[in-house]
């Protein structure tokens, strides 16, 4: 009798070991959870939203325009001291030149049209980005920007994102489960 405790208490030892295993596993090198924290992304995620972002697609291809992704955010005084993460759209790919004027985003002097903001949505300039002022990316760097131009901290204010930044992509929000879906400019 003590012999099949013992037996089935290895084989449930074995069993969790495999589940955490496998959980580990998933986590560093598939799909990772996130939490959308404050209105930067409005009207398209809402804080405390939460998302599943995957970190594969990325190492064997760029980052497109509109995808929705999760990187390392630049040190400031509240991630100097922690690994802060920003949720943000890809808006500038490298090699492009970006500015801002008249409340547009503009990618080699053509206005960029974004189909998965509302109408009517003004960009201003930032610490990084002035009005009017031209940039070029440099290779591997990307410009992110929050959906919600007029309440987020995003590429305008602190620069480019380095590819070898970008944590994953966001694909999948799974709550709350009114929002339950894939996320929009997810691409292929």
């Amino acid at each position: 009798m003590a012999k099949k405790i013992w037996r089935l208490f290895l084989e449930i030892i074995q069993d969790i070991t495999i589940v955490l295993a496998v959980f580990v596993l998933v986590y560093v090198f598939l799909f990772r959870p996130h939490q959308v924290n404050g209105m930067s992304m409005y009207p398209n995620f809402h804080d405390k939203d939460f998302i599943l972002s995957e970190r594969v697609s990325y190492r064997f291809r760029d980052p497109k325009r509109g995808e929705v992704a999760v990187f390392k955010a630049p040190p400031t005084e509240i991630c100097a001291a922690i690994e802060c993460e920003y949720i943000k759209r890809v808006v500038g790919l490298p090699g492009e030149r970006v500015k801002v004027e008249n409340g547009r985003v503009y990618i080699n002097a053509q206005p960029l049209v974004e189909e998965y903001l509302p109408d009517g949505i003004y960009t201003s300039a930032g610490d990084f980005l002035g009005e009017g002022e031209e940039k070029l990316l440099p290779q591997d760097n990307y410009l992110f920007l929050g959906d919600n131009r007029s309440g987020s901290r995003d590429g305008r204010d602190f620069g480019f994102i380095a590819k070898k930044d970008i944590v994953g992509r966001a694909i999948f929000r799974y709550w709350p489960l009114s929002g339950f879906g894939s996320v929009v400019g997810a691409g292929s």
